[in-house]
């Protein structure tokens, strides 16, 4: 059987057509297989935008929340804050070369006219009112051996400063400025209750920059001033990562609810992104004491001692080297002892080490030094030391310790 032929231009037809026919049943086919994406996108209910904003927010700014404390806590004691302005005269020596005859030949008798006999020297420092009478609280490092001492406050108006009393061994001093009765005053805190972690803001003058505050948290707590560097001191500084720096020294220190918990010291230049603050219970003693007395009496030993462990002794016996066997015990060992101190006249050696004071176990050079200044001036302490093989108790009477000024 054979079929007929259809022209050539019928068959090129059916075969568009074909392909035609064929192309509309795979792409119904294919949006069958693939309805998610012929469908329309779903549109998003209307959303506020503060929401989109609040979710947006990185974890800083949701625990700080959208009403900074920060601000309400300057705010609470940022009028209280002063700027202190000091000046200093300190008079030079002339080298008496220059008074030589034949230096005045040789160079003319105006020569040494244009050396200073006499140069000025200006601090800048923070404080705090803390009465309404007029009494700020700042370091002494800031005031001491001022011959003027200008108090800035943040409306604008300065008041002479007459510095009420210094004491170098905390680093604090009382001012004391008349301007009336009606002074904002900064609310004091307690720093016993103050917790590493805890919101720390620091308010001052860093570096001229007039009410500038810094914030960051409590980094630890109980940083001995022997730990800081400063062995002339007697504090246990609270540190702080908030930024201290020359100026801030005498600012308040606040926690997040606008109280002072500390004052703030810049006593590390070489800090850096670590502060120290003095505790805010330390400073209210001392500053009680100075308005009263103008001065702090603080007993002391006499003594220059380091912390001693079994592990460090036991370093030091097995170096060949080493001048003396130290006890492998726990205690204070006595590095120095300073002439004419209480501890020399009571027998105390250097190699010493001191085990016991009053029957209580000593076990750090930060505890001995807390409770001495513990003790009242011219208390009998009975200190057990362990010399060699021997133990022995001594009894010390205490003596005031000078500043260094």
């Amino acid at each position: 059987m054979r079929f007929p032929k259809f022209p050539r231009s019928m068959r090129q037809l059916s075969t568009h057509v074909l392909a035609i026919a064929l192309g509309i049943v795979l792409t119904i086919s294919t949006l069958q297989v693939l309805p998610s994406q012929a469908e329309p996108a779903p549109i998003a209910p209307a959303v506020d935008s503060s929401e989109i904003i609040a979710q947006r927010e990185s974890p800083a700014t949701s625990a700080i929340g959208s009403s900074s404390f920060v601000t309400a806590a300057v705010n609470r004691v940022g009028t209280a804050v002063v700027r202190i302005d000091t000046e200093r005269t300190i008079t030079r020596r002339i080298d008496p070369f220059f008074q030589d005859p034949f230096f005045r030949r040789f160079f003319g008798d105006s020569y040494p006219q244009q050396i200073p006999s006499e140069q000025q020297l200006r601090g800048l420092g923070s404080g705090f009112i803390i009465d309404k009478s007029g009494l700020v609280l700042t370091n002494a490092h800031v005031v001491d051996k001022a011959d003027k001492v200008t108090v800035r406050l943040k409306d604008g108006r300065t008041f002479e400063g007459k510095v009420q009393g210094i004491d170098e061994v905390t680093d604090l001093a009382v001012v004391k400025i008349n301007a009336g009765n009606d002074l904002p005053v900064a609310p004091l805190g307690s720093s016993s209750n103050v917790q590493v972690g805890d919101w720390a803001i620091a308010v001052g003058n860093p570096l001229g920059f007039d009410n500038t505050v810094t914030l960051g948290i409590v980094s630890t707590l109980k940083r001995s001033s022997a730990q800081v560097g400063i062995s002339d001191k007697r504090l246990d500084f609270i540190q702080t990562d908030a930024a201290i720096n020359p100026g801030n020294s005498g600012g308040p220190l606040l926690n997040g609810r606008g109280e002072v918990i500390g004052i703030n010291t810049a006593i590390r230049p070489d800090a850096m992104g670590i502060g120290f603050a003095i505790p805010i219970d330390k400073a209210k003693a001392i500053a009680s004491a100075l308005q009263r007395d103008g001065k702090v009496a603080h007993p002391y030993l006499g003594v220059q001692m380091v912390t001693l462990t079994p592990e460090l002794a036991k370093q030091n016996n097995t170096d060949p080297n080493s001048p003396i066997q130290i006890p492998e015990i726990n205690g204070v060992f006595v590095m120095q002892v300073v002439p004419n101190s209480p501890a020399a006249s009571a027998g105390i050696r250097r190699g010493d080490v001191i085990v016991q004071v009053d029957g209580k176990p000593i076990t750090s050079a930060e505890q001995l030094q807390n409770l001495v200044e513990d003790s009242r001036l011219g208390q009998v302490l009975q200190v057990k030391v362990q010399r060699g093989n021997q133990t022995q108790q001594i009894s010390v009477r205490t003596g005031e310790l000078q500043n260094a000024s």
